[in-house]
């Protein structure tokens, strides 16, 4: 059984940290500030004077302190003593949000890979601040549990999708006979902590499987199961004209009469999807849709996000509900690299910082129904991200060879999830060597593994 590949640690190394090894060292990694360590206080961590972003809260304010203990977010404010946290972090110059929540990561390879004992999504996760992955369909109801190995390791907290076909991706996903709903529905019950809702992709509606006679098979199986599992569907959707005397498939169809609030249309700013009307204007039916609560997500990928569309529609008011990269081994150099990339170069096209953070945080963590995610609010989850916003001239690339340019690029600092600090390769969080303890028990790897 084959399956295209995803995530690989071939696109992962020191020198393609954040896909940023031009950039010179960051400036916070030279402000020689060591950490304030006061044994048996009462918070775990206290990052001190960052620039806090929560837009769950309606957060935008400098020099505030964000402590955390057991795992949790414990306060959130201005003026937090030193004294009260085992280890304080000056992060003055750096912003402080919510960890990143990408809904549209391949961390899946094939269902016979041995890949099954290594959480590949910690290699491109937690370097850009993504906290929580969602796999959008790489598996089926009958590859999920191969998928569940993954998930069962993984120190990113990672969510999955499950395909409409039976198999998985590209194994089925055009053929009618492979769209087993009741299968889905009994996964995604037996595993609710892990299944966030359906997929489906690739649907061509055309030869083999006579699918051009059932355009819309993919898209209402898919929605059957999502209303019988009461979960939330994603749609990877080709539009189609009538042809030949055959029905139509259209994206009016699919956002405003298949498609409930809540469903989710990814790649929506793709070369096919009908963004822009014949005279440039915003297509009427998505800022309909978008008011019903249908959800758009960027899903950037290798060919599905064309400035042609996104330029004009951004200048026009519509912008997605979500960001989302679509990340698999064909596009982590480029034009994707990983999710502070993707945003970075949405943050170039004009979106304001704190849109930008509210659709990689707390929009998508409502779209996936994880409530507790996305946020810094006082008793949920730790998991944050702090970065840099680095000033300068950059250019960047879409999926169809278009290229244009911005003055701002985020480049991730630090990243938390669960209250333990993931990722901190400029040693924010590190006494000089000079003053460490000489047992090396000091650092703790995340993965465990001391070599």
């Amino acid at each position: 059984m084959k399956r295209r590949s995803f995530l690989g640690n071939t696109a992962v190394g020191g020198a393609m940290i954040g896909g940023l090894s031009a950039l010179a060292e960051p400036a916070i990694a030279k402000q020689k500030k060591e950490p304030v360590l006061t044994p048996g206080a009462k918070y775990d961590l206290l990052f001190k004077g960052g620039h806090v972003l929560d837009p769950a809260n309606g957060i935008n304010r400098k020099k505030t302190d964000v402590a955390v203990t057991k795992g949790k977010i414990a306060a959130v404010g201005r003026n937090i003593p030193t004294e009260l946290a085992k280890k304080t972090i000056d992060v003055s110059d750096l912003y402080v949000t919510p960890g990143f929540i990408d809904i549209h990561a391949h961390i899946f390879y094939t269902d016979n890979n041995p890949s099954y004992r290594w959480p590949i999504a910690d290699d491109l996760c937690w370097p850009a601040g993504v906290t929580t992955v969602v796999d959008p369909g790489s598996s089926g109801s009958a590859t999920f549990e191969n998928l569940k190995k993954i998930i069962d390791k993984s120190k990113t907290r990672t969510l999955a999708l499950i395909n409409i076909s039976y198999t998985g991706m590209n194994e089925g996903e055009q053929n009618p006979s492979m769209f087993k709903v009741e299968p889905m529905v009994e996964m995604a019950q037996q595993y609710p902590k892990d299944v966030v809702g359906f997929k489906t992709a690739h649907y061509w509606t055309n030869k083999p499987y006579d699918s051009i006679h059932t355009p819309w098979a993919s898209v209402d199986a898919l929605v059957e199961a999502g209303r019988k599992a009461n979960l939330p569907v994603m749609f990877d959707f080709f539009p189609r004209p009538a042809l030949n005397g055959y029905p139509e498939r259209s994206y009016r169809d699919l956002i405003l009469k298949k498609g409930r609030p809540g469903d989710i249309h990814t790649h929506c700013f793709a070369r096919h999807i009908p963004v822009l009307t014949s005279d440039g204007r915003v297509n009427p039916d998505i800022f309909k849709a978008q008011e019903k609560g249908f959800i758009f997500d960027l899903g950037h990928g290798a060919g599905s996000f064309v400035y042609r569309n996104a330029v004009p529609a951004f200048e026009q008011g519509y912008l997605p509900n979500t960001i989302s990269t679509d990340l698999h081994n064909f596009n982590t150099c480029g034009p994707v690299v990983n999710m502070a990339f993707v945003m970075s170069k949405i943050l170039s096209m004009g979106m304001k910082l704190d849109d930008l953070i509210e659709r990689s945080t707390i929009n998508p963590a409502k779209a996936i129904r994880q409530n507790d995610l996305g946020t810094l609010t006082v008793g949920k989850p730790a998991d944050i991200a702090i970065f840099e916003l680095v000033k300068g001239d950059f250019s960047f690339v879409d999926s169809s060879g278009g290229r244009s340019y911005g003055d701002s690029l985020i480049r991730n600092i630090i990243t938390v999830a669960d209250g333990r600090i993931g990722f901190d390769p400029y040693g924010l969080s590190y006494p000089f060597w000079k003053n460490a303890p000489k047992d090396s028990s000091y650092w703790v790897n995340p993965s465990g593994i001391d070599h």
